[in-house]
């Protein structure tokens, strides 16, 4: 399974505050943490980092990349949608049934990343 996903930044510091918000509302907090990536989640669980480029090169966003973050509720995924609206992400979809008992909310971080929030409900 998953032990870690990264998405780069063009902007360390502001990635940083941007998770430190949206991520705290999952429960996550940071966790290891070098001079050019941050991590949060657990020690022992999955875990979302940002990073500056090892390359040294811009950091931009993939085409049909998303990272997906589970959610215990709708309620929660409203939450995580609404702060991260707040702290500068970009809709891409608002929370709402998707059909088949999924639940989500899409939106991009300020460095275009997009990010799921999302249950299965059955």
């Amino acid at each position: 399974m998953i032990g870690y996903v990264t998405l780069g930044t063009n902007d360390f510091e502001r990635s940083k505050a941007f998770y430190d918000k949206v991520l705290a509302v999952l429960g996550a907090e940071r966790t290891h943490s070098w001079e050019r990536m941050q991590c949060w989640g657990s020690r022992r669980g999955p875990m979302l980092a940002v990073c500056r480029p090892f390359n040294g090169e811009p950091a931009f966003a993939g085409n049909g990349n998303m990272v997906a973050l589970a959610a215990p509720s709708l309620d929660v995924i409203r939450q995580v949608y609404e702060t991260a609206i707040a702290a500068g992400a970009i809709d891409d979809g608002p929370p709402g049934d998707r059909g088949g008992g999924f639940l989500g909310a899409y939106f991009r971080d300020p460095d275009g990343n997009k990010i799921c929030v999302y249950r299965f409900d059955a």
